[in-house]
């Protein structure tokens, strides 16, 4: 359980390096101002249409009496906008950083820079670098939705419908928002989409407990651009812990050939060979030339 608080407190060092760093903080609202406009009049739609949905889904309801035919449709009507609701959280993300990558890819470096240390740079061009993030955000999106699914028609099952699923509803979205968060760090330490699945299995704790509070957060209309550049932030700041080996992978290399370097001429410290250099010293006295340390020079 201690990971969960990891995980949280990684998601408030995002939020107090943003604060710090107030440019920074102005820069990353720009992406999710956009993004939040295009989801508001989504959900607006969704809100207006729910009804006719729901009466077109069931029109066998037609000539249900009174109070049974609401509740039916009332409780679609409900568990539709929800299922809406439940991927606008994780898509939000998923578009705002495809949408604002130029600047988070710089909000995430400058973390990175003001931490120390390597700062991972990508050499590919951006067309690149987006075909990418939509190629993972969609393969993120279609495991979201599968799992929606499956929540969605568990929602149906009495009580634990309205009780346990919607508690696995949140961690599912808390897990693969935070993969979509840090995978702005992960892309630029060369980690595939397969490999960040696999280091946030290995933590999962710590991946919920920095992104169910973000869920939760991002329910509440304008809070998700407010917290999207802190997020981002204590991505980057989980990324590093999570990959040190990249960091120490670029100073093994230089530095594991340096290590075995010294230790060579370290194993051989009887060079007493190089006492033999000092057989310039011999020439000097070639006037005594039967002296007893060629004989121990040139036999062994």
């Amino acid at each position: 359980m201690r990971d969960l608080g990891v995980g949280f407190s990684y998601l408030m060092q995002g939020q107090r390096w943003v604060f710090r760093h107030g440019r920074w903080f102005g820069f990353g609202l720009l992406p999710g101002l956009v993004t939040l406009v295009l989801y508001a009049a989504a959900l607006a739609g969704l809100v207006a249409g729910a009804d006719d949905v729901t009466s077109w889904a069931t029109p066998f309801a037609d000539d249900w009496s009174s109070p049974w035919q609401g509740l039916l449709r009332g409780t679609l009507t409900a568990l539709l906008f929800a299922l809406g609701l439940f991927l606008a959280v994780i898509t939000f993300t998923a578009v705002t950083l495809l949408v604002g990558q130029p600047f988070y890819e710089s909000l995430s470096e400058q973390v990175d820079r003001t931490e120390g240390g390597r700062v991972p740079t990508s050499d590919l061009p951006l067309w690149r670098e987006l075909w990418i993030s939509a190629r993972d955000s969609l393969r993120i999106l279609l495991r979201v939705a599968f799992y929606g699914v499956i929540l969605f028609a568990c929602g149906f099952i009495p009580v634990a419908g309205q009780t346990v699923v919607p508690v696995i509803g949140f961690c599912v979205s808390g897990f693969f928002l935070t993969e979509e968060l840090t995978a702005v760090a992960l892309q630029r330490r060369g980690v595939p989409f397969g490999e960040r699945l696999a280091l946030l299995r290995a933590r999962r704790l710590r991946a919920l407990g920095f992104g169910v509070p973000l869920v939760l957060a991002f329910l509440v209309p304008f809070v998700a651009v407010l917290l999207m550049p802190g997020a981002v932030a204590g991505a980057t700041l989980m990324a590093r812990a999570m990959v040190p080996e990249g960091e120490a992978a670029d100073a093994a290399a230089p530095g594991a050939v340096a290590p075995q370097s010294p230790a060579a001429p370290q194993s051989p410290a009887a060079p007493q060979p190089p006492a033999a250099p000092q057989s310039p010293a011999a020439p000097a006295g070639a006037t005594p030339p039967p002296v007893h340390w060629p004989e121990a020079g040139r036999e062994g």
